[in-house]
């Protein structure tokens, strides 16, 4: 499976950390609500088709990105950076020959 990193282009799933569902809504740090931590920690939807997580590409980057997979075929159709950085742009060549 091919992951195409933001900032570093299409790597192989072994340069990448699955980090987990991206889907889970997480509840407030100074929550005491034990039920609310339960489910957030245990409970888990095993759903079929497109499904969004959360990755990092430990073996370069080092960037977080979402990725939305099809569980079915693995078929990435769509990552992003989880901060909403852009991706940064490749250096301009440099001109060959004289001074300017």
């Amino acid at each position: 499976m091919l992951i195409t990193c933001p900032y570093c282009g299409p790597r192989d799933v072994y340069e990448f950390t699955y980090q987990g569902d991206a889907n889970r809504t997480r509840p407030d740090a100074a929550s005491i609500d034990q039920a609310a931590w339960n489910a957030y920690v245990y409970d888990r939807v095993n759903t079929q088709g497109d499904h969004d997580e959360f990755w990092q590409h430990s073996g370069g980057c080092r960037m977080h990105m979402k990725v939305r997979r099809s569980t079915v075929t693995h078929a990435i159709s769509s990552v992003e950076p989880v901060r909403g950085h852009p991706p940064r742009k490749a250096p301009a060549k440099r001109k060959t020959g004289g001074r300017p």
